[in-house]
């Protein structure tokens, strides 16, 4: 006896429907960004975890003298002297005013 090609259909969409229900699949709302400080480096670093990763792991990636291939900062080569920073809200971030421009010299 043959299975229709629908029946294969019919029982993955029930399943998708049940996960859905169970709140299964959702995904968690974004995590903290994590912000660092370095003398070297202008202002301040801002980076979202990757799923796997904590402030602590990047951290210690951007202490680590041998790391690389990672892009954080700009894609920065400063290794050593970070510090953890309080990050500012992205709203506050937004907020700050520009400095005025000015066409002197002109």
């Amino acid at each position: 006896m043959r299975d229709h090609p629908w029946g294969t259909i019919r029982g993955l969409a029930v399943a998708v429907v049940a996960l859905a229900a169970t709140g299964a699949g959702r995904s968690a709302e974004a995590p903290e960004p994590c912000c660092f400080t370095n003398d070297q480096f202008a202002g301040v670093c801002r980076v979202i975890p990757a799923p796997d990763e904590t402030c602590a792991s990047i951290l210690g990636y951007l202490n680590n003298p041998a790391s690389s291939g990672k892009a954080y900062c700009d894609s920065t080569t400063i290794r050593g002297g970070w510090v953890r920073a309080k990050c500012e809200s992205e709203a506050q971030h937004r907020a700050t005013p520009a400095a005025p421009r000015t066409d002197r010299g002109r």
